[in-house]
Order: C-alpha cells, then sequence, then structure tokens
C-alpha cells in the first residue's frame, strides 16, 4: 500500500521527492544586486464612476420631438425639397440650416449633406428612407455641433455606399459618415452596407438610444474617435474588421465605450468591440464571434514543452522548464481577434455574454468583473489582463481555452468559475498579451523545499472567495511569484503529462482559509509552503479519471470526497477541519492509508 501513497513532505527536513533539487549554475541569480530588474507599470486609463445621465442628454433619448419637420423626398433619384434651408444639387441635398428634417424615398445614387455652422442641431427622421451612393456616404455630416438620426416607429430604412471616397478635406469611408457629435436614437430599423469601408464613422462622440442596426461592412461595422455610448439598442453587425472599434489617439482620456444595455450579435473578422482607451459595460446582452471563432486559434498545448528529464524540445536538467513557445497573438493589432478588447480598464457589472473568438474573449491593461454570464470559448486566453484582473462576482464557463485566466495579479472573491484549459487554468505572469514570463521551475528548487528560493517574479494570485474548478492540460494554478488562499473552493483537475503540476509557484503559496482539492502529476509535484489550516498532500500511483478520493478523520468522518476529471498521480487537500498535526485516513480508490497533515 505505501508503495502507492506516499506523504509529499512540506519542509526542509524532509526528504525532496524529485531528482535535481539542488543549486545548480542554471539557476536564477535571486539577489538583490545591480543584475535586478524593474519595471515600472504603464499608466492605465481608469473606468470612471458614470451613469447613464453623464453619458445622455435627454435629447439623445427622446427620438421624436413632435415639433414640424421638413420634407426631403427622393422621388424615383429626385430629391424634392421647398424649404429655403435646403439646397438641390443633382441628387445631392444640403441642409444649411438648424431643423427637423424627414427624409424618405429612394434613390441609386443619391446623398444628403448636413453642412451648417457649428453651433446647429440638426434632426434627420429617416422615414422608410432607400438611399445608395456609389462613392462617398450617403449621409455626410460635414459641419454641425450635433447631429440626430431619428428612426421612427415602424419604419425600415436602408442607407448603403459601393465605394470610398477621398476628398481634399475627408477621407469618406461609410454609409454614415460625421465629423460632428451623432446621436441615433427612435425604434426603427436601419439597415447599411458598406462595400469598401466601414458602416458608421464619426469623428466626434457617437450616442445610441434606440433602434435596430443591422451592419455589414468591409471594414469596422462602427467606428469612433472620441467614444461610442450605447443603451437599449439593438445592433447586428457582420464586419470584415472590428464590430465596433473606437480609439483617439491624441487624448487618452477619449476613445471610450460605455454600454448600458442593449443587444449585440457580432461577426467579426476582427475584434467584437475594441477601445483604445477604457470600455465601461453595465447590462446587455452580448453574442460575438471573432476572426471565426476558437477553432480559427494559435494551435498550442503544454505539451510543446519538452520533458522535464531532457527529452523533445530544450532539454535542461531535472526540474528545469524548456523555453516555453512563445504565445503571441497569431497576427498583430489590425487584425486582432478577441471579444471584448480594452487598451485601458474593462469593467464589466452585469450582462449576458457568450462569445467565441479565435484570440482572448476578454482582454484589458486592467480588468474588474463584477457580475455577469459568461459562456466563453478562445482559441487564446479566456480572459487576460496585462496588469490585474479582479474578479467579485459573475458566473463563467470558459469552455475551450489555450489559458484560463491570466494576468500578473489575479484577486478573486467571489463568483463561480468554471475553466478548460490546454495550457494553465490560472496563470500570474507578465507582460502584453504574452503567455509566461521568465520563472516558473526555473527559479523552483533551490533547498529542497516546497516554493525553493525566491526569484524575482513578482506575480500573484489571491482568492478570498468564490467557487473555482479548473480543468487544466498544464499547470492547474501557476503563479510566478504569489499563492495566497484565504477563502472559496477551488478544485484543479491536472494531467499527469508532461511538465505539469497542480501548483506551480516561484516564492510561496500560503492556504490560510476555504477549500482546496488538487490532483495533477507527481513528476513535479508542488504544495503549499506554508498553512494556518491543515494539508494533506499524497503521491498516489497512476491513477485513472473518475477515481474517487475520500478523506476522513480518526472518528471516520467524512471531510472531502472528490472525484478528478483526469487522470491523476497526486492529491493535495486542505480545507478549515484539516487540523495540522492530526492523523487523517485517504482512501483513493480501493487503497487507504493514514497521514498526518502538516
Amino acid at each position: 500500500m505505501k508503495k502507492y501513497l506516499c506523504l509529499i513532505l512540506a519542509c526542509c527536513t524532509a526528504a525532496c521527492m524529485l531528482s535535481g533539487c539542488g543549486k545548480t549554475s542554471d539557476d536564477p541569480d535571486t539577489s538583490s544586486g545591480s543584475n535586478a530588474v524593474t519595471t515600472a507599470p504603464a499608466v492605465v486609463q481608469s473606468v470612471p464612476a458614470v451613469s447613464d445621465g453623464d453619458m445622455f442628454t435627454d435629447r439623445d433619448l427622446k427620438g421624436e420631438t413632435g415639433v414640424q419637420t421638413i420634407s426631403i423626398r427622393f422621388d424615383n433619384d429626385v430629391p424634392v425639397c421647398s424649404s429655403p434651408a435646403v439646397s438641390i444639387s443633382g441628387t445631392t441635398v444640403t441642409i444649411l440650416q438648424e431643423g427637423c428634417y424627414t427624409l424618405s424615398g429612394n434613390a441609386a445614387d443619391g446623398c444628403v449633406i448636413v453642412d451648417t455652422n457649428d453651433n446647429a442641431k440638426v434632426q434627420l427622421l429617416l422615414d422608410n428612407l432607400t438611399l445608395n451612393r456609389k462613392a462617398g456616404a450617403p449621409v455626410y455630416v460635414r459641419s454641425a455641433d450635433k447631429v440626430f438620426i431619428t428612426l421612427p416607429d415602424g419604419s425600415n430604412s436602408t442607407l448603403s455606399c459601393e465605394d470610398i471616397l477621398s476628398t481634399e478635406d475627408d477621407t469618406i469611408d461609410g454609409a454614415i459618415f460625421s465629423k460632428s457629435d451623432l446621436t441615433i436614437n427612435g425604434s426603427g430599423t436601419l439597415t447599411i452596407s458598406s462595400a469598401a469601408g466601414h458602416g458608421i464613422v464619426c469623428k466626434d462622440d457617437l450616442v445610441f438610444t434606440g433602434g435596430n442596426h443591422i451592419i455589414t461592412s468591409a471594414s469596422h461595422g462602427i467606428d469612433a474617435n472620441d467614444s461610442i455610448r450605447i443603451t437599449n439598442t439593438g445592433i447586428t453587425i457582420n464586419a470584415g474588421k472590428d464590430g465596433i472599434h473606437t480609439e483617439n489617439n491624441d487624448d487618452s482620456a477619449l476613445g471610450f465605450v460605455y454600454i448600458s444595455n442593449g443587444t449585440f450579435d457580432i461577426n467579426a473578422q476582427g475584434d467584437g468591440i475594441s477601445t483604445g482607451s477604457y470600455m465601461n459595460i453595465k447590462d446587455g446582452t452580448f453574442q460575438i464571434l471573432a476572426g471565426g471563432g476558437y477553432e480559427n486559434g494559435e494551435q498550442k498545448s503544454s505539451n510543446q514543452w519538452g520533458d522535464f528529464m531532457g527529452g523533445g524540445m530544450g532539454g535542461g536538467r531535472p526540474g528545469h522548464r524548456a523555453a516555453e513557445i512563445p504565445t503571441t497573438s497569431t497576427t498583430d493589432d489590425s487584425t486582432s481577434m478577441k471579444g471584448l478588447k480594452a487598451g485601458g480598464s474593462l469593467l464589466i457589472t452585469g450582462g449576458d455574454f457568450r462569445l467565441d473568438t479565435a484570440d482572448d474573449t476578454l482582454h484589458g491593461a486592467v480588468i474588474d468583473i463584477q457580475g455577469g454570464t459568461f459562456r466563453l470559448d478562445s482559441g487564446d486566453d479566456g480572459v487576460h489582463a496585462d496588469q490585474t484582473l479582479t474578479i467579485t462576482d459573475c458566473d463563467m464557463e470558459i469552455s475551450h481555452s489555450y489559458e484560463g485566466l491570466e494576468a500578473k495579479d489575479i484577486a478573486i472573491s467571489g463568483g463561480l468559475i468554471k475553466l478548460k484549459a490546454t495550457d494553465d487554468g490560472l496563470n500570474a505572469a507578465g507582460g502584453n498579451d504574452g503567455s509566461g514570463m521568465s520563472g516558473g521551475r526555473d527559479m523552483m528548487f533551490g533547498d529542497g523545499r516546497p516554493g525553493g528560493m525566491q526569484g524575482n517574479a513578482t506575480g500573484s494570485i489571491t482568492i478570498t472567495g468564490g467557487s473555482i474548478i479548473i480543468n487544466a492540460s498544464g499547470d492547474g494554478i501557476d503563479a510566478n511569484g504569489t499563492l495566497l488562499i484565504s477563502g472559496g473552493y477551488v478544485c484543479v483537475s491536472g494531467p499527469t503529462v508532461g511538465d505539469t503540476a497542480t501548483l506551480d509557484y516561484d516564492i510561496s503559496a500560503e492556504i490560510t482559509g476555504g477549500t482546496f482539492i488538487g490532483t495533477g502529476a507527481a513528476n513535479m509535484a508542488q504544495t503549499f509552503s506554508s498553512s494556518t489550516q491543515g494539508v494533506i498532500a499524497v503521491t498516489v500511483g497512476n491513477q485513472p479519471a473518475g477515481t474517487t478520493i475520500t478523506l476522513s478523520d480518526n472518528d471516520g468522518n467524512l471531510i472531502i470526497s472528490h472525484t478528478s476529471e483526469l487522470n491523476y498521480g497526486v492529491v493535495i487537500l486542505s480545507t478549515f477541519n484539516i487540523k495540522k498535526g492530526e492523523t487523517y485516513t485517504i482512501t483513493v480508490g480501493t487503497e487507504t492509508a493514514s497521514f498526518e497533515a502538516y
């Protein structure tokens, strides 16, 4: 029996369970001398505390105002209007004064231009308008303070453009092209087609407060410079680049996305929703397919590394991980294929998200998830933050990913998270869109203790609550730095092949509360380096998936019962009612043994 169930000793007086635990010339220098590298974090545009009242004016939300309107009708390609506020030249209508205008009829090559003084507010009611433009935008806002495009109840309008128009002043590359603030409201339907450019372009703030929008475009579906603000709107996009895109290279406070509600069905060859600054999502229903989905992501696996004994790619001494395959995106930023992508902070407080992406499903410099339901399929990381990932509440299931959750620092205090990864489940790493950083087991084995010598890795994973269920083909939890569990429920199923472990950390792994159940490979196993509650960590031979594990106290009271999803060779158990120094009985399949908790 004892040849199958063996205690993983957790102090420096114990024999090291792996060969090659002594320090060698290959171990990194851990001194604090001149070779130490310190990198200051980049300044990230944070998400301001704003509400709909800050983002939308009363007129944005109102739609039809009830005031008398000026009629502009395209009668079989011929525009008709009797108002002196309107100039007509061929099939081009130019609006010259502030006011409210109703547009109707159809034209095969027509155009409406708003060219007023920069203090004027203009409202355009699209009353079953069908307007095509051979080159340029059928609706072009050249000058105004603000333009409102209203979709009356029951109306169904279509705007289409066949080619981009380059002028001395502008490159007009959308079916709607506005150089001023633009609001689209109402409750009707607007169909947009742009064969060569974007669907809707706004060089200022772009606001949606109603209506149903169906957009097909060769480039971005919706593109704005300063901001995109959406509430109570239905948007369906099929885009050759990003579905929704905003970016401002001149002002870091601009180029943001704010969504308080709406329904989004986006099929994008690029990102689903991309912002150069922050993104704030409060609610809504999101169905996003980016880059053709996770099956089009770069094929990666933890088995790309060589055997830890030196076989395969890279080789190395026992306990030394071969060089990792870089995991940058399959394409550059111009063809990024992420679901929700923020150049700054990404804040989500609610909503229903069904994202299937070739690259990361959620990506940002800093990500804060405070609510919402997520069903994610990723060809790369399920959730990736360059700096900090914080989760306080959510219902998240990641069915496909390379790494499940990745950030330099990960903090989880609530929610239900279930994930499957072909590499690490949770990875505290560093870098922009990378899968890892130097460290890992290269920094692990210094003095025979779990955690070994301390490297200069600075990542962290902190779990204070929530339920986290991990199925990983790489490391279950990989902290390139420190791991602290003080609450919650964590269950890890890891593999028995390759250079993998249930827990992998460089500096320390501490458990002071909560429940941890972990299974995985024994070859490179680490257990907790310190704890305030008891820990049982044993090697158990080669056990097939589905083999039940039970832990009982001396009185026969059942403490833990668990069935692993994957084959395993090591078991690590800790919960509040396991006491240090007391003896517990563990049964794995038909085998039983007793061990003292450390």
